[in-house]
This record gives structure tokens, C-alpha cells and sequence, in this order.
């Protein structure tokens, strides 16, 4: 098992993954949730508000589709109304001005499908920690750059954001950034130029963080596409995929592969834990929440148009079977979920968050704010089913309902109304290469 081991700082010393066996082959169930069921009981820091979870509607007939009834406004049946009630499929991944969209219908052979795999593949490999000292303040890091593709109006892009506008501004400007067989050479890309590529705007006082952990991780995933199995690219690696699974692999079946190949994907840990009063317990533990959203985002860039057309990435009999994978565990999940009252925080939690204090990557709190998102974003999609939706219900798109509530919460552009809810607290502060 491949696992790091955090120092005293608060970033651990992730450029120097040590490479071992990778994990065996995982049961057909996803191994995050019961490492997340684990860790939130062995830890007993965060809360999952059961009682909400109980009284959630009982009316919700479809996921993401037009709400057909009314009823009572406890929390959690107020945040059920909210996502049922928003037009969200996976092919609302497509409506997003900055997103680079695949040709329709898929054809492996044009360019553009090649250039969305790749580009949504770097972004995966370096979608974390973008957390600023400076939140709320003009000079945090951000890139500037249009508001959309085609767009003549520009704007500062910050958090996430700020890496998907900083790779569309090198492609505009003619930088091949996407392309693993450039960004993995020194030669052709050094380190100078990546640095340029990532450049903050004039007003921002601050760099990019963990700059040489995405420097170190664009060279080890670029150099492993590039092998002689996978030809150069993720379209290389998702045929390489498909030939390994016979044309039957799943959506976890891919997060096992990519898990598998790239150690800097590995989001798993040894944990301390305890059974019963005497036995104690040392056990791997898996969040993979990159893995994951790779594996989402890519489900949701060619989900077809008529979703009775077989998903092109997963072809097979079971399809993708999204419905297994989990939300993917980082510091605005939980933000949002607590400030929903699904999540309850003890009064040192919230006094550490609100002081700004560090998490360390692998303290007790951090992995029971990880876990305790997972299990109930899992509640959450249970409850959804049991009232009876249309379709399986996926926490793919409950987490991306999530984050985007999250973001437009801290933009002021949304407003929760007839729900009790807790303030707003700070995210929690953890530097990793994680999330």
C-alpha cells in the first residue's frame, strides 16, 4: 500500500512519493465508504445530524428534476427541495462557460475529443489545495482571463477556477500545456515556462500554492502516459482501460485503474484506530478524491445526449454504474454540509477553524471532516432513493450541487430561504496535494 507519512509541517513532504505494490484489487463495493464509516466512528469528532436525515421528504420523485409536491421545511428536506428542484444532469457539465466540450457524437478520432480527455485529465492530476490566507481579499492568487471561452470581457478567476483559467489561457496563448508528452519533458517545457503558465494576476500578492508538488506531479503523470501501454495521452490510457476490462469496466473499475498507475492519485493512509477496549487497530484507509472526480468529470464530459445511448467510456452491459462512487472529500463539502446542520462540529473544532489554525493532513480532525462528508453525502443519496426517485441516485451530482451551492453561497449570489441553518465557518485548512 502506498501512503505517505505527514512530517510536523503543514505541508508533508509529497514530491517524494516512494512507489510500492499498488493496492490489490478492490470488492465490487467502493472501498471509500467503509473506510469513511470507519474513521467517523473510531474518531467521534464530527457529527452526522441523523434526526435530519430521518425527517428528509418524502416526495422527492425524481434526482435534479422539476419538484412535483410540497411539504414540511426541516433542513434536510429544504436542501433535497433545493437540488431536486435545479435542472441538474450530467450533461449540465457541458453548460459551463469554461469547460472545454467534446465533439457530439463521440468520435475518438477527432482532435477535440483528445484535447478535452487531456485537459480534463491535468486538471484532475493538480485539482487541490486552493485554500488563499488571503480568502476574501482582492490580492489572493488568482488568473486573469476571460469570463468564457469567445468571451471579450476578463475577469480574475480564484480557487479552482484559477487553474482551469490559467490552462485555457496558456492554450490561447499557443502553450501546448494539456499535451502529456510536452508538459512530462524538461526539455520541451521547463520549469520556467510552467511557472508562466501559472502566473498570478497583477493584483494578486500571492503565488500559486504547493507550486513545486504540481510542478513534481504534471512530470510523474505526464512520463507514465507517456509509456509505451498508453501512447501518450488519457485517451491512450482510457483504450488501454477498456482493452484491460474487455469493454466491461465500471466507473470504480477506472478509479482502480488510475489508482493503480499513478501513485500520486493513491488519497489513502494508514489510520490508529481501536477494537473494543484492548485491540488496537492499524488500517489503510482510502478517500480518493481525485481519482474520483476524474472519473466523474469524465463520465459527465461524454455522458450522450439520449442517456438510453451507451456511455462511449463505458460501453459495457452495467454501463458506468457512476452510482458507485462516493463525493469526492475536500475542505468545501464539508463547509457547506455544516452549515446545512447535516454536519455538527464540537466547540474546539469550530474554534480551530475560525482561528485559522492549520489541520495537519492526517490528524484526527481532518480525516472525521473527510469521512463525515462521505457518509452523509451517503445518507443523503440513500434518503433520496427511499423517497422514491426515478433513477439511482448518484453522489456525483450531489457533490457537484454542493460545491457549486458552496461557491455561490460565498459569492453572494445564492440565498437559502425558510432554512435553519448554521453561520458560515471558515474552511478547514489543510495543505495536501489531495484535495
Amino acid at each position: 500500500m502506498t501512503f505517505f507519512v505527514p512530517s510536523p509541517s503543514p505541508v508533508f513532504d509529497e514530491k517524494h512519493i516512494q512507489e510500492s505494490v499498488p493496492p490489490l484489487k478492490m470488492h465490487p463495493t467502493n472501498p471509500v465508504v467503509s473506510s469513511a464509516e470507519f474513521v467517523l466512528e473510531q474518531t467521534n469528532i464530527v457529527k452526522i445530524n441523523d434526526d435530519a436525515v430521518k425527517k428528509a421528504t418524502q416526495y422527492v420523485n425524481s434526482i435534479f428534476h422539476i419538484i412535483r409536491e410540497h411539504c414540511a421545511s426541516d433542513r434536510f428536506t429544504q436542501i433535497l427541495k433545493q437540488v431536486s428542484s435545479e435542472p441538474y444532469t450530467p450533461r449540465t457539465w457541458r453548460t459551463h462557460p469554461l469547460h472545454i466540450c467534446p465533439p457530439e457524437p463521440y468520435d475518438p478520432d477527432d482532435i477535440l475529443t483528445g484535447a478535452c480527455l487531456n485537459w480534463i485529465f491535468l486538471i484532475s492530476s493538480l485539482n487541490f489545495s486552493f485554500w488563499s490566507e488571503k480568502e476574501g481579499q482582492q490580492d489572493r492568487y488568482g488568473i486573469e482571463w476571460r469570463t468564457s471561452w469567445g468571451s471579450e470581457t476578463m475577469t480574475v478567476h480564484t480557487g479552482y477556477w484559477s487553474l482551469v483559467a490559467a490552462l485555457n489561457r496558456a492554450l490561447e496563448e499557443g502553450i501546448p500545456i494539456i499535451d502529456p508528452r510536452f508538459y512530462s519533458s524538461e526539455t520541451l517545457c521547463p520549469d520556467s515556462l510552467i511557472a508562466h503558465v501559472f502566473r498570478a494576476a497583477p493584483q494578486s500578492a500571492e503565488s500559486m500554492p504547493l507550486f513545486n508538488e504540481r510542478l513534481a506531479i504534471m512530470r510523474e503523470v505526464g512520463a507514465i502516459l507517456c509509456n509505451n501501454e498508453f501512447g501518450g495521452s488519457y485517451l491512450g490510457f482510457l483504450q488501454a482501460f477498456q482493452t484491460r476490462y474487455d469493454n466491461q469496466g465500471t466507473a470504480l473499475d477506472l478509479v482502480q485503474f488510475v489508482t493503480d498507475s499513478f501513485p500520486s492519485f493513491r488519497d489513502d493512509r494508514m489510520f490508529n484506530g481501536r477494537r473494543g477496549k484492548l485491540t488496537s487497530l492499524c488500517l489503510p484507509v482510502y478517500f480518493w478524491k481525485r481519482p474520483q472526480i476524474l472519473v466523474a468529470e469524465t463520465w459527465a464530459a461524454f455522458y450522450p445526449e439520449n442517456p438510453y445511448t451507451p456511455h462511449p467510456i463505458f460501453p459495457g452491459l452495467d454501463g458506468a454504474r457512476i452510482s458507485a462512487l462516493t463525493m469526492f472529500a475536500d475542505y468545501r463539502v464539508p463547509q457547506i454540509l455544516h452549515h446545512l446542520r447535516i454536519l455538527a462540529y464540537p466547540p474546539s473544532l469550530k474554534h480551530e477553524l475560525c482561528t485559522g489554525k492549520s489541520l495537519r493532513a492526517g490528524s484526527r480532525e481532518e480525516m472525521s471532516l473527510r469521512a463525515a462528508s462521505i457518509v452523509a453525502v451517503e445518507r443523503m443519496r440513500s434518503e433520496m432513493m427511499r423517497c422514491g426517485s426515478d433513477w439511482e441516485a448518484s453522489c456525483v451530482l450531489i457533490d457537484f450541487y454542493l460545491w457549486d451551492l458552496a461557491k455561490k453561497l460565498q459569492r453572494g449570489k445564492e440565498c437559502l430561504e425558510g432554512i435553519e441553518t448554521e453561520d458560515i465557518l471558515p474552511v478547514h485548512r489543510t495543505r495536501s496535494i489531495w484535495y
